[in-house]
Formats: structure tokens, sequence, C-alpha cells
């Protein structure tokens, strides 16, 4: 994971570090039940025909994890942008979005397969943040409303390609699956060498460019109770039209939710929102707690609070050393 964000002998935002340290610490609560968790059609966290409770909840909690920190690598790449002239920070975007890639493709890849032939290629979190970063290096010369915009429209429209037939095959199937709708896509480059892609990128680079367009409100001459309101009013917010939507089955997500075996698994059904790609319901749910979160940790000082620091501070770090 980047780390954006260059104290640069400057005071660092610790609410956003507190987030950031939660979110790498809940992750790897996902990635240790899927080394050591038994697979198998009765294990999987989110069938409600089999699934529990528990079950349910190693998988969802991590939910917030990806999201959040796409939208809070937003919020840096603004920050970072306050220090450096537009072509420095469009320049510095690529390049770092560029080195994400390649330590996805080469060694990431190589730790999941343990195969120095790589005959398959893993896209991860790594690779849809390093592509995000390049496209949003190629755009922060635009006005900062035009960026939000942009994310906005693919934030809340990009589910409308569930309605829309796309290529079966071809050039065009290759481009939809890696661009709008990854889900576990593999995709063959030769007789003997495949990519294996779980991250589309345009749905999650619309995350990232709000988070941009947010960076605005931390900025040292912005009132800081007034960021509170933003980020508490609009956190609710999004909350709410995710319950108001949720609950018709309106739009917004490809599995929605019904009437199970009892009263907990229709309550675990409606909570199972889609992360590949990332929905409307799945990123509405995610990025507005993780708002409220942002609301109330701005001056929390603990020391649960200061463990949550330090792996915020070491992300990318983190993030390969875990594995």
């Amino acid at each position: 994971m980047a780390n954006l964000y260059e104290p640069s002998g400057k005071k660092r935002i610790e609410s956003i570090d507190i987030l950031r340290g939660v979110i790498m610490l809940i992750m790897a609560l996902d990635h240790a039940r899927d080394f050591f968790h038994q697979a198998g059609q009765f294990n999987d966290p989110t069938n409600m025909a089999t699934t529990t409770p528990i079950l349910f909840f190693t998988r969802w909690i991590t939910h917030f994890c990806a999201p959040n920190f796409v939208f809070l690598s937003g919020i840096s790449a603004y920050l970072a942008g306050t220090r450096r002239t537009k072509s420095e920070l469009s320049s510095f975007l690529i390049k770092r979005g560029l080195w994400l890639v390649l330590v996805e493709v080469v060694l990431l890849t190589l730790a999941f397969t343990l195969n120095p032939f790589y005959n398959v290629f893993i896209l991860q979190v790594l690779w849809v943040i390093g592509l995000s970063m390049i496209i949003l290096g190629l755009l922060v010369r635009a006005p900062l409303w035009l960026i939000g915009a942009i994310g906005a429209v693919i934030f809340f429209g990009h589910d409308i390609l569930d309605y829309v037939a796309v290529p079966k095959s071809g050039a065009g199937m290759v481009l939809d699956r890696l661009f709008l709708t990854a889900q576990g896509t593999v995709l063959q480059l030769n007789q003997s060498h495949f990519v294996f892609d779980l991250y589309a990128i345009i749905p999650w680079t619309g995350v990232m460019l709000l988070g941009y367009a947010f960076g605005q409100i931390y900025t040292k001459a912005f009132d800081p109770a007034r960021r509170k309101k933003i980020l508490l009013y609009t956190g609710l917010a999004a909350l709410g039209v995710f319950m108001v939507i949720r609950i018709f089955n309106l739009y917004g997500d490809p599995n929605p939710w019904g009437t199970q075996r009892n009263g907990v698994i229709s309550f675990l059904s409606f909570l199972n929102v889609s992360k590949y790609p990332p929905s409307l319901m799945y990123s509405l749910l995610t990025i507005g707690t993780g708002l409220v979160v942002l609301a109330f940790t701005e001056k929390i000082k603990t020391k649960l609070t200061d463990i949550f620091i330090i792996y915020g501070n070491v992300p990318f770090l983190y993030y390969i050393m875990h594995f």
C-alpha cells in the first residue's frame, strides 16, 4: 500500500493514520482466513445457505479496508500536491503508480504463487491503486471540481453496466474485464501464462478521485470544526442513502438481498454487498462509515490509537511483510 502523505518535518494528520492503521490490521484477518480456513462450498463466508454469523463477519468487516484505503490515498495525493506544482504532482503520482504496479506484478505475484516462471500474474489492490494514481496523475491539472465530478459520476453510475450487454470475447471483453467488471477474472496471455484479476480499474479510480476532492478539507487553512461537520454529515448521508436503496433493492448492487432461513441470515443477506467490482451499495456502506470514523478520531489520543498510528504510518511495508 502507498503512503503518500510525506511528513517532511510537518505534522501528520493522525485521524487519517488511525483509520489507515485500523484498516491494515483488519485486512490481516481476512488474509489469515484465506490462508488457514478450510476451503469448500460449506466454508464460503458469503454463501447465505451455509454461512454462520461469525464466519460471515470475518469477511464482511474486511470490506471496509480497500475502499477506505483507496479513498485515503486520494486525500493523501491532494495533500502531497499542496507542496508541489501540478507538473511535479503529476509526475510523482505516475511514478508512484508505476512502482506499485511493478511491486504487484513482480513481488506479490511471486509471494502468492512461489512460481519464478510467472505462469500466473495476480492483480489485486496494489495494481488498482497504482493504475488509479496514474489516471489521477493525468487529471491533476484539471479543476478540482471537475475531478470530483468525474469521481462522483463513476462512483454513482458505474452500476448501470449491470444492465448493459458487454462483449463476451475478443479485445472488448478483455478491456471490459480489466477496466470495468473484473471479479476474479482469468485472462489468457498464451498457452502457459495467465492473468488473474480481482480489481476493476475504473470503479476504484472513482473512489480515489472523490478522495482527492475531499483532500481540500484537510488543508491547514480549513476550519477543523467545519471539517468534522462535513465528514460526519456526508458519512451519515451516505449510510442513509445505502439504507434506502438497499431496503428496496432499487439499484447499486448485482446481489440483491432476500429472505433467508432465519432472521439473522436475512440480515446478513442485507449486508452482503458486492466487492468485485465495488458496487454503489458496497462503497456507500464502507466509505460512509469511514467518513464517520474520521470525524470522531481527529482529536482522540489513547494508547490504542497510538498503536493504530504506528501501522498507519507504514502501510506499504506492513502490507508487503504480512504476506
